[in-house]
């Protein structure tokens, strides 16, 4: 094939057929993901699932979607709120038991309490902030 024989109708088809294997692949790696991440399907129905997925791709994925896509949004949901709640875990841990708001509120409630003098209170507020 010539590189002169190659038009522009020709380039924008093969970009049309790159796209729509990029859509294709990525409809099966959220089908195969979500199979996965549900926890309620056994493992022989997962199986099941991925076999159809080899021998008859389009329609499974078809069928899958539309029966089991709206608790793939849920799963998809469900997991981000739990790496999100893991996370915020984790940055609490990192930075110590609380911050320095949390802190400056219990001293003062010990203060509203008689616990510790106007005197006690300024000088650890001052160390808190500095």
């Amino acid at each position: 094939m010539v590189l002169a024989d190659y038009s522009l109708g020709d380039a924008i088809l093969t970009a049309l057929w790159i796209f729509f294997l990029i859509i294709w692949l990525w409809i099966l790696i959220a089908i195969i993901s979500d199979l996965f991440r549900d926890h309620t399907v056994s493992a022989v129905a997962k199986v099941l699932w991925i076999i159809a997925l080899l021998f008859v791709p389009f329609l499974t994925a078809l069928i899958y979607i539309i029966v089991r896509g709206h608790g793939m949004a849920e799963r998809s949901q469900k997991q981000m709120q739990q790496a999100q709640q893991e996370m915020d875990d984790y940055i609490k841990q990192t930075a110590g038991e609380s911050s320095v708001g949390d802190q400056l509120h219990k001293l003062d409630e010990l203060r509203s309490k008689g616990s510790i003098s106007q005197e006690e209170f300024d000088a650890a507020k001052a160390k808190l902030l500095t």
